[in-house]
């Protein structure tokens, strides 16, 4: 393509190839990766605002060390399987999207959803020892993280439900299967979140 073809070319009067490649797939790749970015950074910012408040309320003299309830451990072992499921559906997407796609999904909702459960149990077991939201700032803090978290994950499994149903559709299977992959990045994300809340509770 000469020089002036370039300059005087409108894109937006038709989809054709660009670099090789269909230039609606780009847009559509490229614009669902940048919505997801975006989502993930309002995210990030809440998070980071609520770890700044816990820490600071930490140094006050009335805080008092939450009991660190054993099962967090397994729960946390759980969501790390459900992320490599994930892993393993999107690397499986760029090949097939029948069967042995599906399946990693849905091992990687169960898992998910075992840890949302784990994390009630938590929450119930601190409860019945006691460890009540307006007792301490600590266990306030507690259950705000774990309840926001745990939100975002079931906000996932509902959006996985629905990609599940488009896989089952001729017309949208394509872009399904591209989307695993942006839903296996949102887990990888929400993995990472939890492991540095874990962390800072513990350590708190």
């Amino acid at each position: 393509m000469s020089f002036l073809s370039k300059v005087t070319a409108k894109p937006w009067e038709h989809a054709g190839e660009m670099e090789g490649l269909h230039g609606e797939l780009v847009i559509t790749r490229s614009a669902g990766r940048t919505g997801l970015l975006m989502f993930l950074a309002v995210i990030s910012s809440m998070f980071l605002l609520f770890i700044i408040s816990y820490y600071t309320r930490s140094r006050f003299p009335d805080w008092e060390v939450l009991a660190d309830p054993g099962i967090l451990w397994f729960n946390t072992a759980m969501l790390i399987l459900a992320s490599i499921a994930l892993q393993i559906a999107s690397n499986t997407a760029r090949r097939d999207a029948g069967a042995s796609l599906r399946n990693p999904m849905l091992v990687g909702g169960v898992l998910t959803l075992v840890f949302v459960a784990g994390q009630w149990m938590a929450c119930e077991q601190l409860v019945a020892a006691g460890f009540y939201a307006r007792g301490n700032p600590a266990n306030a803090f507690f259950y705000l993280f774990t309840g926001l978290h745990a939100l975002h994950l079931l906000g996932g499994l509902w959006f996985m439900i629905l990609l599940g149903f488009r896989l089952n559709q001729p017309g949208r299977k394509e872009k399904a299967r591209q989307t695993v992959t942006l839903c296996a990045t949102y887990w990888h994300y929400l993995l990472l979140v939890w492991l540095v809340l874990f962390t800072l509770l513990l350590r708190t």
